[in-house]
């Protein structure tokens, strides 16, 4: 993975597709260097936000094994990324003035879905293991194009397809379903919270891109999300029990290193590229998660893929890919004054 994603900038040099200027991009003079890369290239930051995120995993599985339930890992990893993002939001909020209340409420809507996403998913790290979990995780490619496709009338290209099918067989033969035994506790269980955690996901970055698309602002959405996101499993820990308050070290630890490394720089770079891209692209892209993920929990966590897991992971980045780079070059042509 890290070698695919090194590649990805000259793979993708004449690609282009119109942008807005965003706080990671822009701020207020000529973008440069590698600033200017990232901002003419909204799939490379899509790449890299996956690229981090996909430490979640090995960092959940890891606060897990040291004591942390389901409810405290997904609070934890959103309040202790709220003082950054809150930060940089403030800053961004000089320079681009405050956000519409109507989008900040969609924001935080969209948290509530995130909460749900976080605790099932925790849940089925636990029934049904890491990797089964984060494929059954991110089946959310197709509720995404489904519901664009329905709601807002973003009908996929040929290429997206033709690549979902071809990408949902990588993720299979990376879960290790086919090949080999499952290790989870509960699999039917299991089953059922990755189907949820995946309607979750969808529902969270379809109503989070709804809420960026109209404002230049990065920062604010990931912060609303997070806190919409926070005050949800506290409420739910509250509720129905299973939040520890002082989770005891090292699980504290592999949860600020879940906020700092996943909740805030790969929602950033997320948030980022989400509106300049197609829905169902956005989906096929973070779909790069679950094939950094197995490289993760083979260096990490001592987990060696099969020659079948190698491959999946390779039809799935290749599969993200060549969609991602068709629908971009389509979103382009159709612009009248697309930006180079």
């Amino acid at each position: 993975m890290p070698r695919v994603l090194a590649l990805h900038p000259r793979m993708l040099r004449g690609v282009t597709v119109p942008y807005k200027a965003t706080v990671l991009t822009d701020d207020g003079t000529a973008n440069t260097g590698a600033v200017a890369t990232l901002a003419s290239r909204p799939l490379l930051m899509a790449g890299l936000g996956a690229a981090t995120i996909s430490w979640s995993a090995v960092f959940v599985a890891l606060a897990r094994q040291a004591g942390a339930s389901a409810v405290a890992t997904a609070f934890y990893r959103c309040a202790f990324a709220l003082p950054l993002l809150i930060a940089l939001a403030a800053v961004e909020q000089r320079r681009r003035g405050p956000r519409p209340l109507a989008l900040r409420a969609r924001a935080a809507m969209a948290g509530g879905f995130l909460a749900v996403d976080l605790i099932l998913w925790a849940h089925a790290i636990t029934a049904v293991g890491a990797g089964v979990a984060t494929v059954l995780g991110n089946l959310q490619v197709l509720f995404v194009a489904g519901i664009a496709w329905l709601v807002w009338h973003e009908r996929p290209s040929r290429a997206v397809a033709v690549a979902i099918p071809v990408v949902m067989l990588g993720v299979v033969l990376v879960s290790g379903l086919i090949g080999t035994k499952s290790t989870g506790l509960h699999p039917l269980a299991g089953v059922w919270y990755g189907v949820g955690t995946s309607l979750a996901y969808a529902g969270y970055l379809l109503t989070l891109r709804r809420a960026s698309a109209a404002s230049r602002h990065v920062a604010a959405p990931v912060a609303e999300a997070t806190f919409g996101a926070a005050i949800a499993t506290l409420t739910f820990g509250l509720v129905f029990g299973g939040l520890e308050l002082q989770p005891a070290w090292p699980a504290i630890g592999w949860l600020a290193l879940l906020a700092l490394l996943s909740q805030t720089a790969g929602w950033l770079l997320i948030t980022s590229s989400l509106p300049r891209l197609p829905a169902a692209v956005s989906s096929l892209m973070l779909l790069l998660q679950p094939a950094a993920s197995l490289g993760l929990a083979a260096a990490i966590l001592g987990q060696r893929p099969t020659l079948l897991q190698i491959i999946g992971a390779v039809l799935t980045c290749g599969g993200a890919l060549a969609a991602s780079m068709s629908a971009t070059k389509a979103a382009a042509e159709a612009e009248v004054s697309p930006l180079g």
